[in-house]
């Protein structure tokens, strides 16, 4: 199998022409030996557009001696002219064997450059799949270098023969090196992001399917489920199906951002509230004003819950408990005090989860569905992760997507906990992640958390939790391009690349454990750990433990 740069492109799902130079990708990486290597440009961006090295061509094929090979790929149907083959676009034509010529001489001057003394060959050859050239003679490029689609079932041997694998050479080493810099090709992610999403929707939302085509009397449902694997989905679609059937529907969690998050994709009419917003909306409701500069201003809301029977305005005909594990037994019996005697009562936890160390509640006669695999974080990210936890709590990995391996970066004092976080940032972005796209998330809460009082980290400005809400119950934010937060806060919630930071403990115990699987479960591509040298250590004597 060749080795192919940048590699991540079996998980993109184009479509049009981009398609079909996947499929080309994928014939000559399971094709060719793995002495070949093959550059390719195929939905991915380059970091600096200042060099056009490599013009249109599709691929760049290198053997073991450094010979460069360029396939120029046109699909689809082409012209012949009299002055050689053409490609016809909207508006223009144009000749293959000219763009073709400048590529090759614009890649051979600038490798010169770079590799004096070295005179490595640059050859070229056009490959249209889809065309039968009827003149090879009268194409402008010489017949032995096209492969049409009469040969295109030989492409691989065809190839072979043009560029055989020879022996290394020193020049080999300057040649890739060459290539890996001029070309500076970095995921483009939008379009890998936009496929994972919908990978992780298609595959997560079985348990959505399932779970709500079980029957049981009473209704009392108790789904215990891995991160990623459909919790929040499933949650939805029953807040759908009972508004669509007029039924009244609560949604009760323990955090506040997932309670804004459920809240923005509710159906209207339906509530969504944390546990403490349930006690105040009803205290409210009869009157009275909580006073939250107390102390014990919550804990006062818990003994009103705990006292309180509802009158019709807050009994409801569907109950979702979120965050399960986050609970109390106490929570649990004033929450279906709620339920109408024939209402459904539906119970969704993951212990791997539970921050606050609380014992799982007991719910007797309740039938129980678990949902072991995670469809939305990368198996690389999930090999990592499972090398921690003991065998039998395992995850399994659903998402197709591979990923890349986690990065850890350690540090030794505040100082360099700060420096080690702009180069965790300036990962995320290389990889090609917008900031919008990228979460850094803290271990320590957000009372303690040495980020908290920053606005800037670096040339980034910090969007962080003002600790305020608005006129209509939304958080504020401070004005910032990069989201920062606790993973307390963040549970619950995903982004497309995580730099998991402030990472400091001296033992692997549970509660540490569990701190790491929320974190690293809320990546949905690329993960970078800024960790202690402590943690870093205590991390390698697992591995050296369990090995």
């Amino acid at each position: 199998m060749a080795r192919v740069h940048p590699d991540g492109w079996r998980e993109l799902k184009p479509t049009g022409a981009a398609a079909r130079a996947i499929e080309t990708l994928e014939v000559l990486a399971d094709g060719l030996p793995d002495s070949y290597t093959v550059y390719h440009g195929v939905h991915w961006t380059r970091i600096n557009e200042g060099h056009a090295c490599i013009g249109e061509i599709d691929f760049v094929l290198v053997n073991r001696a450094g010979r460069i090979l360029l396939i120029e790929q046109k699909s689809g149907f082409l012209e012949e002219t009299a002055d050689g083959l053409v490609k016809r676009h909207p508006g223009q034509g144009k000749r293959i064997a000219i763009q073709m010529a400048r590529s090759a001489d614009a890649l051979r001057t600038r490798l010169h450059q770079a590799c004096p003394g070295d005179r490595t060959s640059v050859d070229s050859l056009l490959y249209c799949p889809d065309y039968t050239v009827k003149s090879p003679g009268s194409a402008g490029i010489a017949p032995e270098r096209i492969i049409d689609a009469r040969k295109r079932e030989h492409l691989i041997p065809l190839l072979c023969a043009i560029l055989p694998e020879e022996t290394a050479a020193p020049a080999a080493a300057k040649v890739h090196r060459f290539l890996r810099d001029e070309l500076d090709l970095v995921a483009d992610v939008d379009a890998a992001i936009g496929h994972s999403r919908q990978v992780y929707t298609r595959l997560a939302g079985g348990l959505a399917h399932w779970a709500r085509r079980i029957d049981c009397r009473p209704f009392r449902l108790r789904v215990v489920g891995t991160a990623g694997s459909g919790k929040t989905q499933l949650a939805l679609e029953v807040l759908r199906d009972a508004m669509a059937a007029g039924r009244r529907p609560l949604y009760v969690c323990y955090n506040r951002p997932l309670a804004d998050h459920i809240a923005q994709l509710a159906p209207d009419g339906a509530t969504v509230a944390t546990y403490h917003q349930l006690g105040d909306r009803i205290l409210r409701a009869a009157g009275t004003r909580p006073d939250f500069s107390r102390p014990d201003a919550f804990r006062l809301l818990e003994d009103f819950l705990s006292g309180y029977s509802p009158g019709p305005d807050w009994l409801f005909d569907e109950l979702i408990v979120d965050e399960g594990q986050d609970f109390q037994p106490a929570w649990r019996d004033n929450l279906l005090r709620l339920l109408r005697p024939e209402g459904r009562a539906w119970w969704l936890e993951d212990p791997m989860q539970n921050l606050y160390g609380r014992p799982p509640v007991e719910l007797p006669g309740w039938v129980v569905l678990r949902a072991d695999t995670n469809y939305r974080t990368p198996r690389a990210i999930l090999g990592y992760l499972n090398r921690l936890v003991p065998p039998q709590d395992a995850i399994a990995a659903g998402s197709p997507v591979a990923g890349t391996e986690v990065e850890i970066l350690t540090y030794a004092d505040q100082g360099e906990l700060i420096e080690r976080t702009k180069t965790a940032v300036t990962r995320g972005l290389g990889a090609g992640f917008k900031k919008d796209s990228i979460a850094l998330i803290t271990f320590r809460g957000r009372e303690h958390s040495l980020f908290t009082p920053l606005d800037r980290l670096g040339p980034h400005s910090l969007k962080a939790y003002s600790n305020k809400y608005d006129l209509f119950g939304s958080p504020v934010y401070s004005e910032g391009d990069l989201l920062v937060d606790s993973v307390y806060r963040f549970k619950g919630r995903s982004a497309p690349c995580v730099l998991f930071t402030e990472i400091d403990f001296e033992t692997l115990d549970e509660p540490t454990l569990r701190k790491l699987f929320v974190g690293m479960t809320r990546a949905g591509m690329k993960l970078v750990l800024v960790m202690h040298e402590r943690a870093a250590r205590a991390l390698q004597l697992h591995h050296q433990d369990t090995a």
